[in-house]
């Protein structure tokens, strides 16, 4: 599944999300320096970087679950900066945390009811999840301890979703799934994204993230090394953003920028 044509298109609207000029710090540690983004409605915005580059703490500073130094935080038109997490859930900004989150001693079903507990309206109910994973159905009074990695990745999936969030967080999604897995749960993307669903990720696995993405952010040590579309960057331009090499900036068309 790809997401690139759509960044395009929805550049030209209004940013559903937007970001500014944010500063984190996890004590005496700046773990995010001004950080500045837009997501706009309906693409795929993917964060991507190194472990410790500063990725699930802007995912969680965006949930409200890390409060900000400096800068703010955008949703809609409305400054969320100082909203608290479960306002800005019934607001339609939602995540799957790093680690899934379940809730082990409930069944897959009680995991969904806490998810629709906050819910907005809006078309995803727990039928629903049931249906786009027909396996849930019949496995709803298992407990989420007992399923597998994916299982649970799922579920967690579920619970957000019964939410109804208008812009989806999903952070580090393929973390300590195998490969199959992992392209099992990217499939299911399209059919998300359908409803009208906006979706930022984190993601580690690079080639991945870039086959999915609208756009890319990449962070390095708390800052941002490189920002655009899958199509207009170099796998030499993300690799020195990535690992902090050199000038990651994307390179000019050519013919621009060359004495004659």
């Amino acid at each position: 599944m790809t997401a690139a044509g759509n960044g395009a298109q929805a550049e030209s609207g209004t940013p559903l999300l937007e970001v500014t000029d944010l500063v984190v710090h996890h004590g005496q540690l700046r773990a995010l320096n001004e950080i500045s983004l837009q997501v706009f409605p309906g693409e795929v915005y993917a964060i991507i970087g190194a472990n410790g580059a500063g990725k699930s703490t802007l995912l969680r500073t965006i949930a409200g679950l890390h409060h900000p130094t400096t800068g703010s935080v955008i949703f809609d038109g409305t400054d969320v900066t100082r909203l608290r997490p479960e306002r800005r859930a019934t607001q339609g900004i939602v995540m799957v945390p790093e680690g899934r989150r379940l809730f082990g001693s409930l069944s897959v079903e009680e995991n969904l009811q806490v998810g629709a507990s906050y819910a907005r309206q809006g078309p995803w109910t727990i039928e629903r999840v049931y249906e786009m994973f027909s396996w849930m159905r019949e496995r709803r009074n298992q407990l989420t301890a007992q399923l597998s990695g994916g299982e649970q990745q799922t579920v967690a999936i579920g619970r957000a979703l019964v939410a109804n969030p208008r812009v989806l967080m999903l952070d580090e999604l393929s973390l300590g799934l195998a490969p199959v897995v992992v392209q099992r749960i990217y499939g299911m993307l399209p059919q998300i994204l359908g409803t009208g669903l906006t979706v930022l990720l984190v993601e580690q696995d690079v080639s991945q993230a870039l086959r999915v993405a609208s756009r890319i952010h990449c962070l390095l040590e708390g800052r941002t090394t490189l920002e655009g579309q899958p199509a207009d960057v170099t796998a030499d331009q993300v690799e020195a953003a990535y690992f902090g090499l050199a000038d990651a900036t994307p390179a000019s068309p050519p013919g621009e920028g060359s004495e004659p």
